[in-house]
């Protein structure tokens, strides 16, 4: 079995592909103030982070749909720094619904804009905030 089959690596532009619909949902989040907007988003982020990268919604969509339809070869990466971001989505996702159910606006408010700017920082350029911060982590704890 390959790495890929394993779960070790994952296609970048599916990355970016879920990072597109994650800035959209989030987007929606924000104009609709709506626990089940943000309560779904929180759940993709949870499936990512704890079951893996291959267990997300748009992760699927992307391989079954969008990837038979790209030409050129796969862009591997290592997943677990996609999947780092994807707990770190999970916990400023988790505190904008608490935000949220407790009637504390703002706390949604700014929880959403942060998960949204690394979302959006993603799709449009390629730059995993959380996959940095990963990075930076793995520095550190082997230094």
């Amino acid at each position: 079995m390959n790495a890929a089959a394993k779960g070790k690596t994952v296609d970048q532009r599916g990355q970016r592909f879920g990072a597109a619909i994650t800035t959209l949902v989030l987007i929606a989040a924000l104009l609709t103030s709506s626990p089940w907007v943000i309560g779904w988003q929180l759940l993709v982020f949870a499936l990512g982070a704890f079951i893996g990268l291959q267990a997300s919604p748009y992760g699927w969509v992307f391989r079954h749909l969008v990837a038979p339809r790209l030409k050129g070869a796969p862009k591997p990466e290592a997943a677990a720094p996609p999947r780092f971001a994807q707990f770190v989505g999970f916990l400023f996702a988790a505190v904008a619904l608490v935000g949220l159910l407790a009637g504390q606006e703002l706390v949604f408010l700014v929880a959403t804009a942060f998960a949204l700017a690394a979302a959006f920082l993603n799709a449009a350029f390629a730059f995993c905030l959380g996959c940095q911060m990963y990075l930076m982590f793995t520095k550190l704890r082997t230094n």
